[in-house]
């Protein structure tokens, strides 16, 4: 009794705190280790990114256009022109400028659903440095209620945490939506993984097709001068290894087989189910765009005429896939970095600057423009511009 007395009073002693009421429940499957199993991160990017085209060009088209918006920075006063955030980001270490530490960061998150971005703390109030994380090295530790308390990054058996408990946080995570899992992120890559094996599938039966001289197998159909059908077991051999040397190969494709007494060639149609062994793999690819939000059209995927045009394709790749992720991203970095400068700002891709939406922005300047029942400061809220001083007054 006397131990069930002890724990008793120690539970008396814990001061009560405040935290949601669903972080008990929160699930601890993830913690330590990569969200996709059996499909882990090294796995998937090493087969969906390196060793697909598919996937790196859809991958690398949407990290670089979104890397590639220009930025501005504002609060509810102004838009900045000089700022320690703006320069922080223009200029986030030495090794890398503005458009390739987004780039990096975009490619992670869509890779592995994670991106992590690393503050390097120095005299000024603002990080004196930012840098992008490997998001398959790093790992999420759960405090008691749930909720993160650090971050472990791990390289070769060296590691290092970053403690997120207290104090404005060293590690920014950015994640994508997952629903089975509350520590981590879920990839575009992983929900396009069975697209991804059938077209590598495919190219590997592409490439043994063209090592075999570009066609099917045939038979060497033999018949003996006295209508036996069986060779010896020399014959077999030195039958086997003359095909081995010289019509095996891509370079032995073409040559013509000289076949003695006997011996006759009985070359193989291709069946219907190998006519159709190519559009499978054209249908997996659109599979794979599909996934990321790119369009066939601009990867050259043949058979997909949803858009009318080129032009159509791209404005919808940079409305439904590059804006809402460039969007997401910088709104998480700049609420993020807020907490460094102490003022709530807003990090936000530049829509005018956007040579794909011109068409559209110049017509929603000349219909808001037009539109004399909004006052000024109205019609700049509609252009997602900050209100100035002396509009005030028209509000």
């Amino acid at each position: 009794m006397a131990v069930f007395d002890f724990f008793k009073a120690r539970e008396r002693e814990i001061p009560e705190q405040k935290a949601s009421a669903t972080g008990p429940v929160l699930a601890y499957h993830g913690a330590g280790r990569v969200a996709w199993s059996p499909r882990d991160t090294v796995t998937l990017t090493r087969t969906g990114f390196s060793g697909n085209p598919v996937g790196f060009r859809s991958v690398k088209m949407i990290a670089e256009a979104a890397a590639a918006l220009p930025l501005v920075l504002q609060d509810k006063a102004q838009r900045f022109d000089t700022h320690p955030v703006l320069n922080l980001v223009q200029s986030p270490n030495p090794a890398q400028g503005r458009a390739e530490l987004f780039e990096a960061l975009y490619g992670q998150l869509l890779l592995t659903g994670n991106a992590y971005l690393e503050a390097v703390s120095g005299e000024a109030v603002v990080p004196l440095e930012l840098h992008v994380l490997r998001s398959d090295r790093m790992s999420l530790i759960p405090g008691h209620d749930g909720w993160p308390v650090g971050y472990e990054y791990a390289v070769g058996g060296r590691k290092h945490r970053f403690d997120v408990s207290e104090g404005v946080p060293a590690v920014c995570h950015i994640k994508s939506f997952h629903p089975q899992d509350d520590h981590y992120g879920l990839s575009p890559m992983q929900a396009a993984a069975q697209a991804v094996d059938v077209h590598n599938s495919a190219s590997r039966w592409s490439k043994a097709l063209l090592d075999n001289a570009a066609r099917p197998s045939g038979a060497i159909v033999y018949k003996g001068a006295e209508g036996q059908g069986a060779l010896s077991a020399d014959q077999y051999d030195r039958l086997v290894a003359e095909m081995e040397a010289h019509h095996q190969g891509a370079r032995n494709a073409g040559r013509p087989m000289l076949l003695e007494g006997g011996l006759d060639w009985k070359p193989m149609g291709f069946s219907p189910s190998d006519m159709e062994f190519q559009k499978t793999k054209e249908s997996a690819a659109r599979e794979i765009a599909l996934a990321f939000g790119v369009p066939p059209m601009l990867l050259g995927i043949p058979g997909d005429a949803t858009y009318a045009n080129y032009q159509e394709a791209n404005r919808a790749f940079y409305r439904l896939t590059v804006l809402p992720l460039a969007l997401r991203v910088t709104a998480a970095v700049a609420d993020w970095l807020s907490q460094f400068a102490g003022e709530a700002l807003d990090l936000k891709p530049d829509l005018d600057q956007v040579p794909a939406l011109a068409a559209e922005r110049d017509a929603q300047w000349a219909r808001v423009a037009r539109a004399d029942f909004l006052t000024m400061t109205e019609k700049r809220r509609l252009l997602g511009l900050p209100v100035l001083a002396e509009d005030g007054a028209d509000g």
